[in-house]
């Protein structure tokens, strides 16, 4: 969906009955930003439950903005070959296996159905007498479930820079090379950014990075370039399954709400969201997930926070530090004696 779809009544964007415990109501983003008849703030949602792992996203982006290859090497701990976010990927599909303790519910919740004999069905007759997965003759291993095991998942995840509400990456940058768009997403200008890198740690995603061998700051603009002229993010649209959803933030964090409320019905009880409240350290993100296990397990932060936050506090602080310094000096020096 992108933001010239008008099929459905849009609730207003910015609710200000709507806190953030830090930071007080939802702020206007692109409003703050100079654009007073700004569209709806569009986002990504991404719903990790019906992610493949094909990484045609990962595809799609390299194709649209040029993004060069990142040397696409093995881990060793998976089949994920682009590793992580940095400058040369701004979309990374992780593959996280995992092998279920026996007794917990799968992540479809259908515990009790054996996966692999209900593969072995497919293109035959459901009556078809293949032998169980757990009948294989004595001391020796059926290869469609090796040590009897049959647990096994695996939780895929296309990641990307979350856009946040509040972007410490827009409050450290000193020459405006990142900006906010009348989207409401954040993007950097490369012909401005002067390689400084403070933007790399402040994110509290470390989802920017430098480019080696160039030193600018590179990372996903939510296709900017392609918004502009009523296109969906080349990411979303190569898509096969949906799992990335573009569309106004609002209208994606009603789909995501009901989407975890039908999963939770079906016996999902570990799918949650990720990045999608106003009220976390970031005041919500533009790109928010809905996950089955941990935010750890995803490699996203628990509870991250903006970076900046603390940054009135602590130079109100030096600046007392400095005063109650000077007036010492100034008490010593007229205590002297001649």
């Amino acid at each position: 969906m992108t933001h010239s779809d008008t099929g459905r009544t849009r609730r207003p964007e910015h609710d200000e009955t709507r806190g953030n415990q830090l930071f007080g109501p939802q702020p206007n983003v692109a409003g703050a930003a100079g654009y007073p008849d700004a569209p709806p703030r569009m986002g990504f949602f991404t719903d990790t439950t019906v992610c493949i792992g094909c990484k045609a996203c990962e595809v799609a982006c390299k194709e649209w903005n040029a993004v060069p290859e990142d040397g696409l090497e093995l881990t060793g701990m998976s089949y994920d070959n682009t590793q992580g976010l940095g400058a040369d990927t701004w979309r990374h599909v992780a593959f996280i296996e995992q092998r279920i303790p026996a007794g917990r519910d799968s992540a479809a919740g259908h515990a009790d159905v054996d996966v692999f004999d209900a593969a072995r069905g497919l293109g035959g007759s459901p009556d078809a007498t293949a032998p169980a997965a757990g009948d294989a003759p004595a001391g020796q291993i059926s290869p469609v479930s090796p040590d009897g095991r049959t647990e096994l998942r695996w939780l895929m995840s296309s990641d990307v820079c979350k856009h946040c509400t509040h972007a410490a990456c827009l409050d450290v940058c000193p020459t405006g090379s990142l900006f906010r768009t009348e989207f409401g997403t954040v993007v950097v200008q490369q012909d401005i950014c002067n390689g400084c890198g403070y933007c790399v740690p402040a994110c509290p995603y470390g989802v920017i990075d430098q480019r080696r061998g160039d030193g600018r700051a590179w990372k996903c603009t939510l296709c900017y370039d392609r918004l502009g002229t009523g296109l969906e993010p080349a990411c979303a649209k190569a898509c096969p399954t949906d799992s990335i959803q573009f569309g106004p933030l609002d209208e994606l964090r009603e789909r995501a709400a009901d989407r975890v409320a039908r999963l939770h019905v079906a016996g999902v009880t570990e799918a949650r969201l990720y990045g999608e409240s106003p009220d976390d350290g970031v005041g919500g993100d533009g790109a928010f997930f809905l996950l089955l296990d941990e935010p750890e397990v995803y490699g996203l932060p628990p509870d991250p926070v903006v970076t900046t936050r603390d940054l009135p506090d602590m130079w109100r602080h030096a600046a007392v530090a400095a005063v109650s310094l000077a007036a010492l000096a100034v008490a010593s020096f007229v205590r002297r004696p001649r």
